[in-house]
């Protein structure tokens, strides 16, 4: 299970006393968003509140995050450092559907104590459609490396979709452990077995059309490069040969 989140405790800031246990401040940061949002609205807390509360000024704040929306991707980095830190060998010879369950539950398990703030997160942010598709980039940032901890590769030309998916299965199965008061989880453990087999019998279907239209692929491409090379051609009709080749020959040179 996940450590129980830490706290800058209620001395932080000026009333420090000598005794209190001071986080870095990007965690401190974290922290105090959290406690925040676990008890008023999201959009009741602007960043003076959060500096107050983590016991950092706002120039500190500012060299740590750009904005509050950016404090929940350092949240997102938090969580990844403790999955990927508590990871082990342990599930090597296991199926790929076991690693992957494993290292997602234990994903939650480092999000439970933050499940108040995490509540009224996405509800608030459920109609915010700029906000979701930041935070759909900070989550399949995260899923690269949670798919990698269980031996999946994300690489290849289906590995944005691979990545992709999981993102959204993974947010079907949080909505789902949001309001699962059960301690043993039952829900969200089949919640999220139902979504890793929907997402495997995807991927398959997925890869099978992808076999069956590599001949058209590649002739759609071929065509392309001819279209491409004529008019290469009748621009270098006007080029002085010394011009020569922008990129250098190498077609990794505009990447």
């Amino acid at each position: 299970m996940a450590r129980n989140p830490k706290t800058t405790g209620e001395h932080d800031g000026a009333g420090d006393t000598p005794h209190a246990t001071r986080l870095p401040p990007r965690e401190a940061i974290v922290e105090a968003l959290m406690r925040l949002a676990a008890e008023q609205p999201w959009n009741d807390i602007e960043i003076g509140d959060i500096s107050r509360e983590a016991g950092v000024s706002l120039a500190e704040f500012r060299e740590c995050y750009p904005s509050k929306g950016a404090v929940l991707g350092g949240f997102a980095r938090m969580i990844d450092k403790q999955v990927l830190d508590g990871a082990s060998d342990d599930l090597d010879d296991e199926p790929t559907r076991e690693r992957l369950f494993d290292v997602l539950m234990r994903r939650l398990d480092a999000m439970d104590p933050y499940k108040p703030a995490l509540r009224r997160i996405v509800f608030a942010l459920r109609g915010d459609p700029l906000s979701l598709a930041a935070l759909n980039q900070v989550a399949l940032n995260s899923q690269r490396f949670m798919l990698a901890s269980a031996g999946i590769s994300t690489e290849g030309p289906l590995g944005r979709v691979k990545l992709q998916g999981v993102v959204i299965a993974f947010a079907r199965v949080t909505e789902v452990w949001l309001d699962d008061e059960d301690p043993a989880l039952a829900r969200t453990m089949a919640a999220l077995d139902r979504e890793i087999r929907n997402g495997e019998r995807f991927m398959e279907r997925a890869e099978d059309v992808r076999r069956l239209t590599a001949p058209f692929r590649v002739l759609a491409q071929s065509l392309a490069e001819g279209g491409r090379r004529r008019r290469r051609r009748g621009r270098n009709d006007d080029r002085n040969e010394d011009e020569g080749n922008p990129l250098g020959g190498d077609p990794a040179a505009a990447i």
